[in-house]
């Protein structure tokens, strides 16, 4: 599996380039989109006139939903969110490895994909599999992943996945200057067990500086000293200072917490049924037995996602890619960067003082059942990278399985429905969810304000594939 695609399916995941110099360092203030934020109520939280002709009405309660309903009251916008879970329920977003990745720039269809996704689906404990199905949206899907795995479509996504993932970083950072959701600034280790995969990473850390994202060629004897904090039997790593970590439980707490108190509204435990539309707009949203109206609605429902845009017209080429991770409560040994172990495909991710290992992409429906042979491809693979590590350390740890919404070129769907202004999709993340999740909120405001996305967003058209 190519390199960044690879490191993507472990995901469930320095300074910035020019396109971001220009900004103050350190926390900035809450962006403008053309509208006076500058009202406070006495906790400090800006509150807004919930009238349902203003309202922006949110499918879907995971990190990119609450980011966009988090940047829509930044910009003066009432929302409401509805997420088809309860409220203690956990989503994508929850257990995934929690890592913030400027350096996958390399999108999921990229080359060497195909043959590579042959070879792994005859081991049942492989990273990558897809279960054979007489599907046709898995056949459109599949032909058009085909279609995009190639060098011309990696040259023309690279640098637009780059500035959302710094974009998104800078977001972060500025969060993480009010609030603990346990960020960490120390990079991303890719692990490598083998000389030739050092070689290929070696080959795109290269391909990382032509487009200037750091990235360090270390040895076994550099990376134990980067990280001392646990041993490692490596043949060397490539350390990409630019990357963080966080709890995405902990995140998405700290969304959903200023949603509230900035005003906001989340509904739990409403499946969204379908809109209502008319003369080219949504006026209203089914879900959970009432009419939710409002002047924008925003589909951020990942792989349930689809479903609700066939009656605007949208047929969304999507599959759900599961994966699982696993958190031990206390390891053995705790390091304190981020890894993936490359030739494996799985992230090991610290977090406070647990330790978490995520992986695998299965493509199967939307299918929540844990497959045990997948999640033991994963515990199998630690000890071989990390020799204190036992398999035994995994019993009695309950697998956590998330269904990761992916595309068939490997781009988020992020922009406006044809012929709909007032529908905006923002799913499809794939295994940049948490990663992407603030600038995706950042970037529907701005669509819903009616102003310029500060970045160019075109080629994440929604209606790209017709």
């Amino acid at each position: 599996m190519h390199r960044r695609g690879a490191e993507g399916i472990c995901q469930l995941c320095g300074g910035l380039t020019s396109l971001h110099a220009s900004r103050t360092a350190g926390v900035q203030r809450a962006p403008n989109y053309g509208i006076d934020i500058s009202a406070a109520a006495a906790d400090g939280w800006p509150q807004r006139n919930m009238a349902g002709n203003e309202r922006v009405v949110i499918v879907g309660g995971g990190v990119v939903g609450l980011s966009a309903a988090y940047h829509c009251l930044l910009a003066g916008r009432p929302v409401r969110v509805i997420e088809r879970g309860g409220e203690h329920s956990t989503n994508c977003s929850t257990g995934n490895a929690g890592m913030v990745v400027p350096s996958h720039f390399v999108p999921l269809a990229a080359p060497g994909m195909i043959a590579k996704g042959l070879r792994w689906m005859f081991n049942p404990e492989s990273p990558f599999y897809i279960r054979p199905r007489p599907n046709a949206e898995l056949i459109r899907w599949a032909w058009l992943f085909w279609r995009h795995a190639n060098a011309s479509h990696v040259a023309r996504s690279r640098e637009l996945l780059r500035d959302l993932n710094l974009e998104s970083r800078r977001l972060f950072a500025e969060l993480a200057g009010e609030e603990n959701f346990g960020l960490q600034q120390r990079g991303l280790l890719m692990l490598c067990k083998t000389s030739e995969g050092l070689d290929e990473e070696a080959g795109l850390a290269a391909a990382a500086a032509e487009i200037g994202i750091e990235a360090r060629v270390l040895g076994p004897r550099e990376t134990s000293r980067l990280d001392p904090g646990i041993a490692m039997d490596v043949a060397g790593a490539v350390h990409f200072p630019q990357d963080c970590h966080l709890d995405p439980g902990r995140f998405l707490d700290t969304l959903r917490r200023r949603v509230v108190a900035m005003g906001g509204e989340v509904i739990g435990s409403a499946v969204a049924d379908g809109f209502e539309i008319s003369g080219g707009r949504v006026s209203a949203l089914r879900a959970g037995g009432e009419r939710h109206v409002g002047s924008h609605f925003v589909v951020a429902g990942g792989v349930w996602s689809p479903a609700l845009l066939r009656k605007p017209g949208l047929r969304l080429p999507m599959q759900a890619g599961k994966g699982y991770s696993l958190t031990l409560p206390a390891p053995r040994e705790l390091p304190e960067l981020c890894s993936i172990l490359v030739e494996a495909k799985v992230a090991v991710t610290p977090m406070g003082g647990k330790l978490r290992f995520a992986g695998t992409m299965e493509i199967g429906g939307n299918d929540q059942r844990v497959n045990r042979r997948r999640v033991r491809g994963i515990v199998r693979s630690v000890s071989s990278y990390f020799p204190e590590f036992r398999e035994e350390d995994f019993e009695g740890i309950a697998p956590w399985v998330g269904l990761r919404p992916v595309s068939p070129d490997g781009l988020p769907y992020l922009g406006k429905i044809p012929a709909i202004d007032n529908l905006i999709v923002a799913t499809g993340h794939a295994m940049m969810g948490l990663s992407l999740g603030p600038v995706s909120g950042r970037l529907v405001a701005e669509m819903v304000a009616g102003v310029k996305t500060h970045i160019d967003i075109a080629k994440l058209a929604p209606a790209r594939f017709g």
